[in-house]
């Protein structure tokens, strides 16, 4: 009976430590020592070996469905700027708008009153977090929209933020914080960072909320941020064997559906914080990031080149303009002083350029290393990548950002 017992106990503290740490490990060990049992020790060695022990937590790598962020954006007026606000032109959004407000507040002003220049219309944007109830308060970014110099000392009116479904769910207002500043006289500007941006902490408040009900979920939907197959069955059985059921399946490389098992109806945000913990090995495509305009390589683990030669001449031409003058000769009556154009022209090549062979299914560093022999800079290295892709060599995708 007490060696059931215990066989059953280290199995249940098995499937729910899918990798456990070594502490874990040696207390199991002296149980079943204690107890005798060898088919225990087998599955200690076991679970202690398996891939499980890898690096990345699973909620490193997926985001839950139905938890995200949601982007508001809203329209406003900064004031009090000194002098550094909005030209208000006949027509222009930012005198409208100051018109449209004052009249909304009783104030009836005619369209040569309004001459200030301490006035600028701005974009409010913010993000609202999931789970936000009402009166949460959150930071806001304050933006210029018109031409004002900057918003230094100014104060943002109230001002709604709208969601995409054109629902208000944020009011902000308060004094903006900028980080940069612009001063100069006739002759020179200085400027630091961007004075036409600002910021206000917790200047917003939660109005609305999205309702969302987690605890309820019957199903939780893992999306991954890199989607891959591999990644993806690897989180299913790595939640099955958590689970001690087969509660999640791999639907697409993007997406792994759990249900909600028994144990843990009514409580989905418990079973999301234990999945989260586990911890997986991600598989990647082999992948070379190339850009163009920096000239830089990203190369992936996984790239591998079939046997390929690959060779890098250094082709130079100078050019050197050395013109002369020629004029007649002193107490001459006839000629003109000319220029006569001199133009010398080298061609020279790198006689140190040398033919390497890189052999079939050598791996990153050893490619690297066989470029930086050949005394090649990242522009060459990328027309190489690129020519090696052609011929069929480069085992991986290449991507030009």
């Amino acid at each position: 009976m007490n060696r059931a017992i215990a066989l059953k106990t280290a199995n249940k503290e098995l499937g729910e430590t899918h990798a456990a740490p070594l502490s874990s490990m040696l207390r199991l060990f002296r149980e079943a020592l204690a107890a005798g049992i060898a088919s225990l020790i087998l599955l200690i060695i076991l679970a202690w070996t398996s891939p499980a022990n890898a690096s990345s937590r699973i909620k490193d790598i997926v985001d839950f469905q139905g938890v995200r962020d949601n982007m508001l954006v809203g329209y406003g007026l900064v004031v009090g700027l000194n002098g550094t606000g909005d030209k208000l032109k006949d027509g222009h959004f930012t005198k409208q708008s100051l018109q449209s407000m004052l009249n909304r507040l009783g104030i009836k002003p005619t369209a040569a009153g309004l001459d200030s220049k301490n006035v600028a219309a701005v974009m409010v944007t913010a993000t609202l977090p999931p789970f936000s109830d009402k009166g949460t308060r959150l930071d806001v970014t304050v933006s210029s929209l018109g031409d004002a110099k900057s918003l230094l000392g100014g104060t943002l009116l109230v001002t709604p933020l709208l969601g995409a479904d054109g629902n208000v769910y944020v009011v902000s207002q308060g004094q903006v914080a900028v980080g940069g500043f612009s001063a100069g006289g006739a002759g020179t500007t200085v400027t630091k960072g961007v004075p036409t941006s600002a910021r206000i902490a917790n200047g917003g408040i939660v109005e609305r909320q999205i309702d969302f009900d987690l605890s309820g979920m019957k199903t939780v939907n893992l999306s991954l941020r890199n989607p891959d197959f591999t990644t993806a069955r690897r989180i299913a059985q790595a939640v099955n064997a958590f689970l001690g059921t087969s509660a999640a399946v791999s639907t697409d490389p993007n997406t792994v559906r759990v249900t909600v098992p028994d144990s843990y109806q009514g409580r989905a945000v418990d079973m999301m914080t234990d999945i989260e913990q586990l911890r997986i090995e991600p598989d990647q495509m082999a992948r070379v990031i190339i850009d163009e305009q920096s000239g830089i390589i990203v190369m992936g683990e996984n790239v591998r080149l079939s046997t390929v030669a690959v060779a890098q001449g250094n082709l130079t031409i100078r050019i050197t303009e050395t013109p002369q003058v020629s004029q007649p000769g002193p107490f001459s009556a006839t000629g003109t002083t000319t220029t006569v154009p001199r133009t010398a022209v080298a061609v020279t090549q790198d006689a140190g350029s040398q033919l390497a062979v890189l052999q079939d299914g050598v791996s990153l560093q050893q490619f690297v290393n066989a470029l930086n022999a050949l005394g090649i800079g990242p522009r060459d290295m990328i027309t190489i990548l690129q020519a090696i892709k052609a011929a069929g060599a480069l085992q991986a995708e290449i991507e030009v950002m």
